[in-house]
């Protein structure tokens, strides 16, 4: 792995870019203290949604509080009690989370 100063980077670009494509890797000095290193850019796998479908399995249930000895077993206190569905426990009834309450 070579070094080069800041300078030189700017003034040969080309060439440095030429050696990185063919596998180099090229650190970047300014005041002979590594900065930055110049490394040729790979392109990231694509993820395909859905990939791992019937091959995973979750339960029914994997969401529902856990027993009481299990949650206490942990050093945890009573699990609090889940919100009915469409009712968050912070939003008032009615209310809008996102309007400000009014000022009087």
């Amino acid at each position: 792995m070579e070094t080069t100063n800041v300078h030189a980077a700017k003034t040969h670009l080309s060439r440095l870019l030429d050696r990185v494509e063919a596998g180099e890797e090229i650190v970047i000095a300014r005041n002979n203290r590594p900065v930055a290193r110049l490394v040729a850019y790979t392109e990231e796998p694509v993820r395909a949604p859905g990939r791992l479908r019937g091959q995973l399995i979750i339960a029914k249930d994997f969401d529902d509080p856990l027993p009481e000895d299990l949650v206490r077993a942990f050093g945890g206190g009573a699990s609090p009690p889940r919100p009915e569905s469409g009712n968050a426990p912070d939003r008032p009834e009615g209310g809008d989370p996102a309007t400000p309450p009014e000022q009087s």
